[in-house]
């Protein structure tokens, strides 16, 4: 449901879905910031949930944000990580390479493998500030361990590439959906107030003003990203296309297991999950067989 969504999401509780716990290979100790729904926050659990490493989740006010006062980067989700020093990630793609390469490479420090991410402010089109990240596609790896991973250079590229897609277009199709009419708008703040586990009056509140904010708000998204008049098409397009690239022959695009383009692709279209626009996508694409398959691998890593 995105940032949009999360403007009125004033959870107040602390969410403690997995006990912060050391890894016996280099005791990393993991705290993830988040909104529930935000997709790049749902990114980054799917990928921590399959690899089986512990975390705490800590549920950011959306308006106040007093939970990351502490952090001079306002956005989530943050990563807080302590293999030895505590250090603290940013951007969801950058929190997935670092770590991945943390779990392949025991020659490298966490802290030294984030440097390899380092920030460049950049103007956005509409005239603002943002920092992005450079390499954040990358995994850094000696050669030993970038042919082990990749055996082949396209499986490098074919990775990389999906994971950007599903950050620059992907997830620029949720808000449009699940916001696309009055209806599905409160149905979705229906959603949000229920995990969220509002009170009474700010249930209402944040159920029929969100709803009504974040209808039009869907609309300018849609023209930002030149989506058509009816949004769906773009969504089923998208999933045609993953499962398209995926292929026949494969179970997922990694292979036998998902690889960090699946796990990409899966926690973004997951936040849909028990809304209108997901049950569309599955009923006129050709994606569910392999969502079902990464539901399945994910709640088999977890046990």
């Amino acid at each position: 449901l995105g940032g949009g969504a999360g403007l009125y999401l004033a959870a107040r509780q602390r969410l403690r879905e997995h006990s912060a716990a050391e890894l016996p290979a280099g005791r990393l100790q993991l705290t993830l910031y988040q909104y529930k729904t935000c997709p790049f926050c749902s990114k980054v659990r799917a990928f921590l949930d399959y690899h089986g490493l512990p975390y705490e989740i800590v549920e950011v006010n959306p308006i106040m944000r007093k939970e990351i006062k502490f952090s001079s980067y306002r956005k989530v989700p943050i990563l807080l990580a302590n293999a030895g020093s505590p250090l603290q990630l940013n951007d969801s793609s950058v929190i997935i390479s670092a770590i991945k390469t943390y779990l392949i490479s025991k020659r490298n420090s966490l802290e030294e493998i984030v440097s390899f991410y380092p920030p460049m402010k950049t103007v956005t089109e509409q005239g603002k500030e943002v920092f992005e990240y450079g390499n954040k596609y990358w995994l850094m790896l000696d050669e030993k361990e970038t042919k082990r991973v990749y055996p082949v250079k396209e499986v490098r590229v074919e990775e990389m590439k999906w994971r950007k897609w599903a950050d620059d277009w992907l997830v620029h199709l949720i808000s449009p959906n699940v916001y696309r009419t009055p209806r599905e708008a409160l149905a979705s703040f229906d959603y949000i107030v229920r995990e969220g586990k509002f009170g009474t009056m700010e249930g209402f509140f944040a159920k029929y003003m969100g709803a009504v904010a974040m209808f039009f708000v869907s609309k300018r998204l849609k023209k930002r990203h030149h989506l058509r008049d009816d949004v769906r098409q773009d969504l089923y397009e998208a999933a045609n296309e993953w499962v398209k690239a995926v292929g026949k022959h494969r179970l997922f695009m990694g292979g036998n297991q998902p690889n960090l383009a699946d796990l990409a692709v899966y926690g973004v279209l997951r936040v849909m999950e028990g809304l209108e626009a997901f049950d569309d996508m599955m009923v006129h694409t050709k994606i569910q067989p392999w969502y079902q398959r990464m539901e399945e691998v994910i709640q088999k890593a977890e046990v």
